[in-house]
């Protein structure tokens, strides 16, 4: 039996893989390697908990004596590494912090990795999962490609820059089979609610202030979590060892008409008067170095690998607004903090 380490499985995004893979593919062994920080949240696989090919382990990827015990006690023959601080506004406060998680504990990775998989790299794979914000930013026309030079504008996508390039010198160096792919904005069930559509779907339910950076007119390439997990094990399966693949919704939106379209779809379903929600749109002082365009070419993928988006943004905008109006106790547990207690409950009397 294959067995694969996720990390940050319990995260947004990771919660989404993890499932997806103990689901698909009950011939592999699934650990799920999460810290637990703020973001982390084993609520989000309560449902696929009990799996005879999941398993738990809580750990810090910073630790490297911890990393290099785990993979000489699992003997993994794949990570999916997930694991990283992502919010660009915390990153603005504290880069350290951003450092050591998406740098120094990518490195304990792939360090981990090397040792573990000697003589045997071609049974092997490290897949690194990054974000579109290592590119910088957009003008009016154009798209990222997988040739676009590197140009990141805050901590955070600077730290995501700098592990993708040690991901490609271990590649390179040592003879890794390695993979990166670089996503856009993602969205869906079990996004913490400090990102802006969980975030304004909370507010909008609550008549708060809906909060809209400078004039609203940033843009961003959106991608439906669930397809993001798809694209994942299409490139784990099938990407030939060093490639780049770009992952996008074909989804552009600015900040100011996507919340107007979620308040349109919120005022419906919560039966409210058209063009209620939108009086609550807010308009406050930008953050530093806002990027003001982002947008994905994701036809590589599409002629090599032959993933498309399954849905549209309006689809998956109406499909995510369902899902947090029907896990109201979801949303509550993570507001209030409650949801912290879960692994307490569930894990530390195994």
């Amino acid at each position: 039996m294959k067995t694969i380490i996720i990390t940050g499985g319990a995260g947004f995004i990771g919660s989404h893989v993890v499932r997806r893979f103990v689901t698909q593919y009950p011939q592999y062994q699934i650990i799920n390697l999460d810290k637990l920080t703020y973001a982390g949240n084993l609520a989000n696989l309560r449902d696929i908990e009990q799996q005879p090919n999941y398993r738990f382990v809580k750990g810090d990827i910073v630790d490297a004596a911890f990393i290099d015990q785990l993979f000489k006690t699992e003997k993994p023959d794949a990570v999916i590494h997930l694991a990283a601080e992502s919010h660009v506004d915390r990153s603005i406060t504290n880069p350290l912090e951003f450092v050591m998680t998406n740098v120094i504990g990518t490195v304990n990775l792939l360090n981990a990795a090397k040792e573990s998989w000697k003589g045997r790299y071609n049974e092997t794979r490290f897949y690194h999962v990054s974000t579109d914000e290592v590119y910088g930013t957009l003008g009016e026309e154009g798209m990222f490609t997988e040739e676009t030079a590197y140009d990141p504008h805050s901590p955070y996508s600077a730290s995501k820059a700098s592990s993708d390039h040690f991901v490609r010198a271990y590649q390179d160096t040592y003879g890794m089979n390695a993979v990166i792919s670089n996503c856009s904005n993602n969205y869906g069930s079990f996004h913490f609610p400090e990102k802006l559509i969980p975030l304004s779907i909370h507010n909008i339910k609550q008549n708060k202030a809906i909060p809209i950076y400078g004039k609203g007119e940033n843009i961003r390439d959106w991608l439906w979590v669930e397809d993001h997990a798809r694209a994942i094990d299409v490139i784990f399966h099938k990407a030939e060892s060093g490639k780049t693949y770009n992952i996008g919704g074909h989804n552009e939106w600015t900040n100011i008409d996507l919340i107007r379209q979620l308040c349109k779809v919120m005022d419906s379903k919560l039966g409210r008067p058209e063009g209620e929600s939108a009086k609550l749109i807010t308009y406050v002082t930008d953050r530093a170095g806002h990027d003001l365009r982002y947008a994905i070419d994701a036809t590589k993928l599409k002629n090599e690998l032959g993933w498309v988006p399954s849905i549209t943004f309006e689809q998956g905008l109406e499909k995510t607004v369902d899902w947090y109006l029907a896990n109201e106790k979801w949303l509550e547990d993570v507001t209030s903090g409650h949801y912290k207690q879960y692994y307490k409950e569930q894990y530390s009397e195994r």
